[in-house]
């Protein structure tokens, strides 16, 4: 089994499509997507369905990301709705809206909500790796990370993990279209639904393929870590 890591979708079916037609994924291998599903790119309705069915056939694991957060956030009634939308949730009620009309909280399905309300998990370890949305706290274990370092935390600052670990994380977007790496941390958050790409890491390797919304594929290697 070979493990795959895909960064921030946002809404990028077409990326995404693209890009599983390029990444020489079997369904013996796993794929950890890193959250960030929903907001900002035309069809967060799509993606959600496409985690959803990976999911389900146990080839992918799906981390939670902050736009789920404010998503649900929004919908439950614990922040205003306007703040949601002004991060992109227009573009999700959009690509669930029924066509001819302006899309309505309520058009989004019951099992799509339940899935990121509780399916989605906080991280994932492997002996080597650690994989998180935003940027794990490096001074303590990972079932004693904050919310606000698991979702919300930059990698502008990051530090070597306690555990010794290679962090793979998303959340701060690299608007070079080309992941990060530190070394002990590579954040693959390329800035898809901008005019950057959609990353797919394979971590024991180093090799990423990444495609655009354009249709448009390529791959490389993870240049030398920057210090």
């Amino acid at each position: 089994m070979r493990l795959f890591a895909i960064g921030d979708l946002h809404g990028c079916y077409t990326a995404l499509q693209t890009l599983i037609e390029t990444v020489p994924i079997t369904p013996q291998d796993l794929i950890i997507t890193l959250g960030d599903y929903v907001d900002r790119g035309p069809d967060s309705r799509h993606v959600v369905q496409w985690i959803m069915d990976r999911s389900a056939r146990a080839e992918c694991i799906p981390l939670r990301g902050n736009h789920e957060i404010m998503l649900l956030d929004a919908l439950k009634g614990r922040i205003p709705m306007q703040h949601w939308l002004q991060f992109g949730g227009d573009t999700v009620l959009k690509s669930y809206a029924p066509p001819g009309r302006a899309g309505m909280p309520e058009d989004i399905p019951v099992q799509h909500l339940r899935f990121l309300d509780r399916e989605l998990l906080p991280f994932y370890e492997t002996k080597t790796h650690i994989f998180a949305h935003a940027c794990p706290d490096d001074q303590v274990s990972m079932r004693q990370q904050t919310d606000d370092a698991l979702y919300w935390a930059r990698f502008d600052n990051i530090q070597p993990h306690v555990s010794g670990k290679t962090v793979i994380c998303g959340h701060t977007a690299q608007k070079s279209g080309v992941p990060l790496n530190r070394g002990f941390a590579v954040c693959i958050d390329t800035w898809v639904y901008g005019k950057g790409w959609l990353t797919c890491l394979e971590p024991a390797t180093g090799q990423y393929w990444q495609a655009n919304q354009q249709g448009e594929s390529r791959s490389g290697e993870l240049e030398e870590p920057v210090t």
